[in-house]
C-alpha cells in the first residue's frame, strides 16, 4: 500500500497485465494492487480500501458485488475489456457506482486472429504441426480447400467485423453480412452484401461470429440455424460464447454437416480458459467433447492477446482511474 496514491483493486491479474498496466502513462500515480484471484461474493473484501476495482471477462460483478463495493466506498468499476454482460449495470446505476470499459483497443487484434483461425482450420496447420513432431509426413487428410471463389458469412459489422470482412474480400470472396444496423455506405464500398440472417446461413462456406451478446443474439446459432446451412460448412467464433449452443453445434459436429469449427470462446468458459488445467480432469464434459474432434480447433480467448492491444487497454483503464479520482470527465465511448 501506497500512502497518499490513489488505490485500484485489480482482479483476475496475469503476468501480462501487470506488465502492461505498470508500464501506462499516469501508472506511478496510482497504488495499483493486483490481485491473481477472481472478483466474486467471496474476494469483494480485497477492494477494500481503494478507490476503484478494475476487473475482466470472467470477474463477477452483481448485484451483491456492487453492494460490497458500494459500502466500502468504491465508485468506479473499470473493466479492461469490451464485453461487459458480467456486471449488472441497472444496479451500478441505482448504487452509484460508475462503469468503464475499454470499447475498442485492437479491434485488428482480433479480427487478425480470426483469419489466422480460419487458414489454420481450412489447412489443418494444427493437425500437420502435431504430425510432423512425430516425423510423420503424410500429407492423407490435410486436403483445404481455395477461400479464393468461396462465400463467408460474417455476423456483426462492428469494427471487428468490417475488418474481417475486408480481409476476406482480399481473397477474393464473395462476404455476405448480418446487422440490425447495417452499414450500408461501407459495405458498397467493400462489395460486401447484407442479407437477412438466414440467407447468410444458407449460402455461407464459411461463418464467423463478430457479435455482442445480448438477448437476440443469445445462441444464435442453434440447432434450427446449423439446420440452415450448407453441408461442410466452416463456423468461428472469437466473438462471445453464448452465441453458440455448443450442444447443437456437436451433434452438427457428429454427423458431419459442420465440417470444421473454431472457437476462441466458450460459453462455459469461466475458471478453465486462462488457467493451466493441465494436471487436473477437465469437468466440463461439453468442452472435452469439442476437443476430441480433429476438426475442432480451440484457442482460449486469445485473439486480443497483442502488444498493442494490451497497451491500449492499460492506457485507458489507467487514465479513466486517473480522471476518476481527479474528477475529470472520462474518456469519450468508455461509459457504459
Amino acid at each position: 500500500m501506497e500512502v497518499g496514491k490513489p488505490a485500484i483493486a485489480v482482479f483476475d491479474t496475469k503476468p501480462y497485465d501487470r506488465d502492461y498496466l505498470t508500464r501506462a502513462s499516469g501508472a506511478d500515480k496510482l497504488d495499483i494492487r493486483f490481485h491473481e484471484f477472481r472478483l466474486k461474493d467471496e474476494t469483494v473484501f480485497a477492494a477494500d480500501g481503494a478507490q476503484a476495482v478494475c476487473v475482466f471477462v470472467n470477474d463477477v460483478v452483481n448485484r451483491e458485488v456492487l453492494e460490497r463495493l458500494a459500502n466500502s466506498g468504491i465508485r468506479l468499476v473499470a473493466l479492461r475489456c469490451a464485453g461487459f454482460n458480467n456486471v449488472d449495470l441497472d444496479a451500478a446505476k441505482e448504487l452509484g457506482v460508475t462503469v468503464t470499459r475499454v470499447p475498442s483497443y485492437s479491434p485488428h487484434a482480433v479480427a487478425e486472429h480470426t483469419i489466422a483461425l480460419i487458414l489454420a482450420l481450412n489447412r489443418k496447420i494444427h493437425r500437420a504441426f502435431n504430425r510432423v513432431r512425430e516425423l510423420n509426413f503424410s500429407l492423407s487428410g490435410l486436403v483445404g480447400f481455395d477461400l479464393c471463389g468461396k462465400t463467408a458469412g460474417v455476423l456483426g459489422t462492428g469494427k471487428t467485423g468490417r475488418i474481417v470482412a475486408e480481409i476476406l474480400r482480399g481473397f477474393r470472396m464473395r462476404v455476405l453480412a448480418f446487422d440490425p444496423y447495417p452499414n450500408r455506405e461501407w459495405a458498397a464500398q467493400n462489395g460486401i452484401e447484407y442479407v437477412e440472417m438466414s440467407t447468410l446461413a444458407r449460402e455461407s462456406d464459411i461463418i464467423t461470429l463478430h457479435a455482442p451478446l445480448t438477448p437476440q443474439t443469445d445462441r444464435i446459432v442453434n440447432e434450427d440455424t446449423l439446420a440452415l446451412t450448407k453441408s461442410g460448412v466452416m463456423l468461428i467464433n472469437v466473438s462471445r460464447g453464448r452465441l453458440v449452443h455448443t450442444k447443437a453445434l456437436i451433434k452438427a459436429l457428429k454427423s458431419g454437416h459442420v465440417s470444421g469449427v473454431a472457437l476462441d470462446v466458450y460459453e462455459e468458459e469461466e475458471g478453465i480458459f486462462f488457467e493451466d488445467l493441465s494436471g487436473e480432469v477437465l469437468q466440463d464434459d461439453e468442452l472435452a467433447r469439442l476437443l476430441t474432434f480433429h476438426n475442432v480447433l480451440v484457442t482460449a480467448h486469445q485473439a486480443f492477446l497483442t502488444r498493442e492491444a494490451l497497451s491500449e487497454i492499460a492506457r485507458i483503464t489507467v487514465e479513466n482511474v486517473r480522471r476518476f479520482v481527479s474528477k475529470e470527465a472520462l474518456l469519450e465511448g468508455t461509459v457504459l
